[in-house]
């Protein structure tokens, strides 16, 4: 008789526990419903003449390069305004050109905002940011994205006073940075866009999705464009109405969407034939993903904002990772963290998925991992960043630092977290509205991850870029402005790597390789040298595997990286 009552007591313990979770997803599922983009500041055309300007931020490293990318004509940051909720995109053509867009509030005490962006066209060392977009309308929650011609598309919410809710996308040419006027692009709010750059029947396709309770054409949450963006289809439903989340496309043209879902983490949804030009977007499946925890927000680090929201990518490699999906977001744990950074991987294209790993290595289940951020380069290396408080005194525990991880093994396994910003307050600055936004873009490419994102390091909210190198060797003090830096990619080496760096100043350089006692193999450069970046490819077929440095010296002091021999 014993035995029977402990077994009930056991079901009607796991019962409540698993009711009390189910409710708890629902609930929180119906305020990221309700969540939306509000225009409460009327417009107020910003006096250039009273403008007041301070030296933007930047930082150069051995593995990370950082810039303020929201600043006036002259470079300089731009005080008393703010700006967040940034997206970037990369010329496939031609890397060195990159935009980011963002949330542009001209006035920090309004929370009116406009169409911000700034673009470069020589690696991200330089920036320039026009007027917005569409100067004078309000506009939010920015997402940019490339085709293979590159060509930049520019998807812009915005809403009228009747509480309509859509988006305009906005194209470049394919040799410059202006903008046309605009086309109608169905949509709600908070969108996301991607475009097919597969090489196959849909490549140039575009495909957007949004939270249907704030639509213009409610109850739709998806459009898509098969003719490079000047229509978009009449809306159409998403099984599993995934929301706060992306959509990408896999290696053979085929559509995936992630977001938050009613009764578990997350849910994605994949389609084969939006592809196909002839026919109407139709759904494969959907499946619901366990990430142990929910995408939330509106808590004391972003009061009036989310934590995240939900990423996904695809394995586009050669290798026998080809094809693998994987998500990943900050989440607010059933264990109580309030929030951790958690990965899932599907090997057979979203039908079935892994359990979630923790990417965070911190032991605690008391600080914030926020932000999460991820996305995956062409050789299949998987790259994640977020804000973290680990580090976080108890006089101030939403001070952030920018962490970075990356996996090769698909996932499996991840880097130790490297710490790749100084330590900022996110509650700086804020724009009538109490949050530093609601999530940060990343792209990745074989050498490195090109990351947009906000913060306050300035004292302010400002968006900037950062470009991470994988292969890290430590981390210096984040607080110094290098006159010089030196990179080298990729490393570890196989055949060649690319020895990069950059000089603020005219100077006498030595560029040399040295083994771990001491003796030099090469000196590659030993002349004068003006400001500028500076490549070298040098090819490592007469080096053994093993630990090298090489060493920059100038006239304003020396750096040494590890580079790796395998």
């Amino acid at each position: 008789m014993k035995k029977h009552i402990l077994f009930l007591s056991f079901i009607s313990y796991f019962i409540m526990v698993v009711g009390s979770t189910l409710v708890a997803q629902d609930s929180n599922f119906e305020m990221l419903k309700q969540y939306k983009e509000e225009l409460d500041d009327p417009y107020k055309p910003r006096n250039k003449d009273e403008i007041v300007t301070s030296p933007a931020y930047k930082y150069r490293g051995s593995s990370v390069y950082t810039i303020q990318v929201n600043t006036d004509e002259d470079g300089d940051n731009i005080l008393f305004d703010a700006a967040n909720e940034p997206s970037i995109a990369i010329d496939p053509l031609n890397p060195d050109r990159m935009l980011i867009g963002w949330r542009q509030f001209d006035d920090v005490t309004s929370n009116f905002r406009q169409a911000g962006y700034a673009y470069t066209d020589d690696g991200g060392q330089t920036w320039t940011s026009p007027d917005p977009i569409d100067a004078g309308i309000f506009r939010s929650d920015p997402v940019l994205a490339t085709d293979n011609d590159g060509i930049f598309y520019y998807n812009s919410l915005t809403k009228n006073d009747q509480s309509d809710y859509w988006c305009d996308v906005f194209r470049t040419s394919p040799d410059d940075f202006v903008w046309d006027d605009g086309v109608f692009a169905q949509g709600g709010d908070k969108q996301w866009m991607t475009i097919d750059k597969s090489g196959g029947i849909g490549d140039g396709n575009i495909y957007a999705f949004w939270n249907a309770s704030y639509s213009i054409c409610y109850p739709g949450s998806y459009t898509r464009s098969i003719d490079g963006g000047d229509n978009y289809e009449e809306c159409d439903g998403i099984p599993g109405n995934p929301i706060w989340g992306l959509i990408t496309v896999g290696p053979d043209g085929e559509m995936y969407t992630v977001g938050a879902a009613s009764n578990a983490s997350v849910v994605v949804t994949k389609s084969t034939s939006s592809q196909d030009p002839s026919t109407t977007t139709g759904w494969d499946n959907y499946t619901y993903v366990n990430l142990k925890g929910d995408l939330t927000g509106w808590q004391s680090i972003n009061p009036a904002g989310l934590l995240g929201q939900a990423y996904i990518d695809v394995d586009r490699s050669n290798g026998v990772g080809r094809g693998n999906v994987y998500v990943l977001a900050s989440v607010e744990r059933y264990n109580g963290d309030p929030a951790d950074v958690m990965f899932a991987r599907s090997t057979n294209g979203g039908i079935n998925w892994s359990d979630p790993v923790k990417v965070n290595d911190d032991p605690t289940t008391f600080r914030w991992q926020w932000f999460g951020t991820m996305s995956v380069a062409p050789n299949g290396r998987i790259d994640a960043v977020w804000l973290d408080t680990r580090f976080a005194p108890g006089t101030n525990m939403f001070l952030s630092e920018l962490f970075y991880s990356y996996s090769i093994d698909y996932g499996n396994t991840w880097s130790t977290n490297e710490v790749i910003s100084e330590q900022f307050n996110p509650h700086l600055g804020w724009p009538n509205q109490n949050k530093m936004g609601d999530y940060f873009h990343m792209e990745s490419d074989n050498n490195g991850a090109h990351l947009a994102w906000a913060n306050t390091i300035n004292g302010e909210q400002d968006v900037y870029y950062t470009f991470i190198n994988p292969w890290f060797v430590g981390v210096e003090d984040f607080k110094t402005n290098y006159d010089f830096s030196l990179i080298s990619y990729p490393n570890p080496v196989q055949d060649q790597t690319t020895l990069r760096y950059t000089l603020d100043n005219d100077s006498e350089v030595t560029l040399t390789i040295t083994d771990m006692i001491g003796n030099t193999f090469e000196v590659f450069v030993n002349q004068n040298q003006n400001a500028g970046t500076h490549n070298f490819i040098y090819n490592a077929d007469n080096l053994s595997s093993g630990i090298y440095f090489c060493k920059l010296l100038t006239q304003h002091g020396s750096q040494t990286i590890k580079i790796t021999v395998l």
